[in-house]
């Protein structure tokens, strides 16, 4: 996977020397996220929504595709004992959607990590993480979960901390960007 022109985009390779020793902890955790949530408490997941449409210009470059290229994206909420903790997009070409990545359309409320961390085949890359813009996807997710979740005000971007990584399967790409509310490194402290 080529992370091409990283400099001007705001997903960065390295972690920034102001994160606390916790964020970089949870930004470059290995393994499945929510099994690492579930030892915080307990984790409620709901699908915000689920559709097809055509890759943006701050995502094209993550897939290393042209834009607008057809993505089937999934996008999550997940909260712990009730406070919304976790916002997440993932998204692969449409065609990988019916084919090598099929499974991600039946998982209903399940974790993407049920179909990732079983299969010997999937590699994961290298993480990505930053502080978000207003103007990215994963921003948007955001806005729209904490507004599901019953929050009137969601957080504002420079607030949340994210991360992504790739997951490839015979040379098709699944993007997975988590990203994490202020109230979860209150819960994480803990």
């Amino acid at each position: 996977m080529k992370f091409h022109c990283i400099e001007k985009k705001p997903w960065q390779q390295h972690l920034r020397p102001s994160y606390s020793p916790l964020q970089k902890y949870w930004l470059h955790r290995p393994g499945a996220l929510t099994d690492g949530l579930r030892q915080l408490g307990q984790v409620e997941l709901n699908v915000v929504r689920e559709y097809a449409t055509g890759l943006k210009e701050d995502e094209a470059w993550l897939l290393d595709r042209a834009c607008p290229a057809p993505v089937w994206v999934r996008e999550v909420r997940m909260a712990i004992d009730g406070v919304l903790c976790v916002v997440a997009r993932s998204f692969t070409p449409l065609v990988d959607s019916h084919g090598l990545w099929q499974g991600m359309r039946r998982l209903r409320q399940r974790p993407l990590a049920d179909m990732l961390y079983n299969d010997a085949q999937i590699q994961r890359s290298a993480f990505l993480s930053c502080r978000l813009h207003a103007h990215m996807p994963l921003y948007r997710t955001v806005r729209l979960s904490a507004l599901q979740h019953g929050s009137p005000h969601p957080p504002a971007p420079t607030q949340i901390l994210a991360r992504c990584s790739v997951f490839w399967r015979q040379g098709s790409p699944l993007l997975v960007a988590e990203s994490f509310t202020p109230e979860f490194w209150h819960i994480a402290m803990d």
